[in-house]
């Protein structure tokens, strides 16, 4: 087996091995799951605002009530956290904590140093 592909494969075994811990296993629970979570990211490293009413709308195949209730999960868990705007206190953004962004980076690093 060539060295790029043990690596890879390596990878993503230590990755299912790892299934079980809190963020890994939850945010591959579903597409709704992983996508939320790319879209939280996503805004949070563009250092843009992600109200918990956009992230509803941008959640396909989602619906609304499945939606909260990811989002209250991913809250509860401490993956995400919600922040009242000083303009409208009835809109929360969400935003990603601080050791979920440790670890989202940690595992694009990872990513990144797998060669092909």
């Amino acid at each position: 087996m060539p060295k790029e592909k043990k690596t890879l494969l390596d990878f993503w075994e230590d990755q299912m091995r790892q299934s079980h811990t809190a963020s890994n296993y939850f945010f591959r629970k579903s597409p709704s799951h992983y996508h939320m979570m790319l879209l939280v990211m996503s805004a949070y490293k563009e250092n843009k605002k992600l109200s918990v009413e956009e992230l509803k709308t941008k959640l396909f195949k989602t619906s609304r009530p499945k939606s909260a209730l990811i989002i209250t999960e991913a809250c509860e868990k401490g993956f995400f956290r919600l922040e009242k705007t000083s303009i409208d206190q009835r809109v929360k953004n969400i935003i990603p904590s601080d050791s979920f962004v440790k670890e989202f980076n940690e595992y694009l690093d990872t990513l990144k140093n797998i060669s092909y």
